[in-house]
């Protein structure tokens, strides 16, 4: 366990929180809409690329300056804010007070534009920035330079994805499908494109086809020479022989994605959650079983899960973020995502 300190008077800003890795939705939300908190009570995850303000519009910035900030393709504007910074759930935070001159918002509450928010109740540092506004999800961000830490050790662990309660379900409560499945599916899709050059792709049958099918086939081409993709990672061996493309998590710690053993091939990255649904879907069977239960066999009487009328779409922002934020990008075969993204 971390705790975040203040640099500049030592005040603990922070309760124990451990590190996770960033969740693929953190900057797509749905706009309009008020969202629960990032992240989980206790912990805290870490953005390597550059965040909030300043901004800079494209033409003011430059390829090359803008590829130094993680930006590969022409966007509106590009940030030149702080690497590193990190974010916390907003319960997780301690001895700080609003900076109420710098509490500006769309409408429903913070959206952090004019930089941090947050200051130590200790020495009265700029310390970090409290997001809340409606489309964002609710965060703490501290700023790098402004706090210390203290190191955990904690060690990496793939057993979590086969715990049931890291399944994230597809569809939210209200009947509408996950916008953390939206946004997963939208950065997986940019990886998809990045790494097959805007050729066809063969999903395999099941989960994987019936959810993420449509987008899939919404934003590739259909045609010969499709190269096969298949979901591989902790407790699933990859298929034999192996899809030109494996469907992998990233690490639900240090966000790296799993890769077999001596494997080299390509791979193209899920939110730990969201594969571990389609990986290890539970017990869903509604057929009826006749005769007595066996000792450890479920019940069988579920009603069928619930799904929207409508497909399973990317998220926009997420899908357009993260490509632009990929080296591949800048290949030719890419040419009309590029000309999509001015």
């Amino acid at each position: 366990m971390d705790v975040f300190a203040c640099a500049g008077c030592g005040t603990e800003l922070t309760a124990p929180v451990s590190r996770v890795a960033l969740p693929v939705h953190t900057h797509h939300g749905a706009w309009e809409e008020l969202h629960p908190p990032l992240m989980e009570s206790a912990t805290y995850a870490v953005d390597s690329r550059p965040t909030g303000p300043p901004w800079r519009l494209w033409e003011e910035t430059g390829e090359d300056a803008a590829a130094r900030q993680g930006v590969y393709a022409p966007v509106y504007r590009v940030s030149f804010g702080a690497r590193n910074r990190i974010v916390i759930a907003p319960g997780d935070s301690r001895s700080m007070a609003l900076i109420l001159e710098r509490c500006e918002g769309y409408c429903r509450g913070v959206d952090g534009r004019t930089g941090p928010n947050l200051a130590c109740e200790g020495c009265g540092r700029a310390v970090a920035t409290r997001m809340d506004d409606c489309g964002m999800w609710q965060t703490v961000w501290l700023e790098p330079d402004a706090v210390v830490r203290r190191p955990s050790g904690l060690p990496p662990c793939w057993g979590d994805l086969e715990r049931a309660e890291h399944r994230v379900p597809p569809v939210e409560p209200d009947g509408s499908w996950s916008r953390r499945w939206e946004a997963a599916l939208g950065v997986a899709l940019a990886h998809l494109v990045a790494t097959t050059r805007d050729s066809p792709v063969i999903l395999p049958a099941g989960p994987v086809a019936e959810l993420l099918g449509h987008a899939v086939d919404r934003c590739l081409p259909a045609g010969p020479g499709a190269r096969t993709v298949g979901l591989a990672g902790p407790g699933i061996h990859p298929p034999r022989p192996r899809p030109a493309i494996l469907l992998v998590p990233l690490h639900p710690l240090t966000g790296a994605p799993w890769r077999p053993p001596g494997d080299e091939g390509a791979v193209v990255p899920l939110d730990s959650g969201v594969w571990a649904y389609l990986a290890h879907p539970g017990e869903t069977s509604p057929m009826p079983a006749t005769g007595v239960l066996p000792e450890g066999v479920l019940r069988d009487d579920y009603p069928l899960s619930q799904r929207p009328w409508y497909p399973l779409m990317p998220n926009r922002r997420a899908f357009a973020d993260t490509l632009v934020g990929l080296p591949a990008i800048r290949a030719p075969e890419l040419g009309r995502y590029r000309d999509q993204q001015r």
